[in-house]
């Protein structure tokens, strides 16, 4: 037992350093030098590493801390400063040539460039499998199915190009939270006409162009997709979990738009439903906005305006001194008069 409150130290990083017989994992936490891999197998050898190390120093929650934070916090731009729950980032670097496992707070995760959040369920499960009980009893309510997507839409920006439309961002959720073990997505055809992305091969075509997926037969009723990140083939809760949260970015409450709206209107409004918390005030940074959503400020800053036009928002700002958005949704009661006050000067 600890009792001096140190913090405990949870990063691990791993480098592939480029050999003739093939690239050499370098962990600077093993004293032993690993054989060399197959270049085609030596990411998921490197992420395979990292997760061992994981589970073999797995730590209860309340003893862990923002490693980001003890660090100097100078993985990220400057924000507002750690919030959320401590889970584990995976921060690419040099091209996909080094890796960084790491306690994070989901703000800084959020702030770092590279970075998705790797949920820690399976690490827990495997390392002590009592600790899988309380899981199961846990409350059904959105607040599972918004955190998968919120880790989602992360790794996304991380895992798509930036040029990536908001059409394809919406299809990749689809994609990514649909996936089995093997990589394979099924998307009925009447999901995809729900969606309004029937037909739209143009979004497949940005997926493809970005190596995330090989381009699918889209004449059956049921497409069938292969992604090609081998992040998505070990994700954590079940299938049926991330199904759940699937079905609920379809109409991310409270902020659920009709399908007929644009695919931009409906990308922004998933991503602030997915950073809702339990005050009647919402925030998050501008930055997460533009990242996850692929948009500059400006746009991200008109797409919010619409929002507030069709009635979705009732009022938001933008705190200047700390990047910060603060936006409330709209009540059933017609009367209520909204908290926040945009002051962004309406056009003539």
């Amino acid at each position: 037992m600890r009792l001096d409150g140190a913090a405990v130290r949870r990063i691990w990083t791993v480098e592939l350093h480029p050999r003739a017989e093939g690239p050499n994992l370098v962990c600077a936490q093993c004293t032993t030098r690993t054989p060399a891999c197959e270049a085609a197998s030596a990411r998921s050898a490197a992420l395979a590493h990292l997760a061992r190390h994981a589970r073999a120093d797995a730590l209860p929650g309340h003893l862990r801390t923002c490693q980001c934070r003890d660090q100097g916090c100078h993985w990220h731009p400057r924000h507002r400063g750690c919030a959320g729950p401590v889970l584990l980032a995976l921060t690419q670097g040099r091209g996909g040539r080094a890796w960084r496992l790491a306690d994070t707070c989901t703000a800084c995760a959020a702030a770092t460039s590279h970075t998705v959040l790797v949920p820690d369920t399976q690490l827990i499960r495997r390392h002590s499998p009592a600790s899988a009980a309380p899981a199961l009893s846990a409350h059904r309510d959105d607040t599972q199915e918004r955190a998968r997507v919120r880790e989602t839409l992360t790794y996304l920006a991380a895992a798509l190009p930036q040029f990536a439309s908001p059409g394809a961002r919406m299809l990749a959720v689809q994609c990514a939270l649909r996936t089995d073990s093997l990589g394979r997505a099924r998307l009925p055809a009447g999901l995809l006409r729900g969606m309004r992305l029937c037909g739209r091969t143009e979004l497949w075509e940005e997926l493809t162009h970005g190596a995330w997926l090989r381009y699918p037969d889209l004449r059956p009723v049921l497409v069938e997709v292969h992604l090609l990140d081998d992040a998505v083939l070990d994700q954590v809760p079940g299938r049926r979990s991330r199904c759940r949260a699937a079905h609920w970015a379809l109409r991310p409450a409270p902020l659920h738009l009709p399908s007929a709206s644009p695919p931009a209107l409906r990308l922004i409004a998933l991503i602030l439903a997915a950073h809702i918390t339990d005050h009647s005030t919402h925030t998050v940074d501008m930055e997460v906005l533009t990242r996850l959503s692929g948009h500059s400020r400006q746009q991200t800053a008109e797409l919010l305006d619409r929002l507030v036009a069709v009635r979705a928002l009732a009022a938001w700002r933008q705190r200047r001194d700390t990047d910060e958005v603060l936006w409330e949704p709209r009540t059933p009661q017609t009367g209520t008069e909204p908290r926040l006050r945009n002051p962004r000067p309406t056009a003539r």
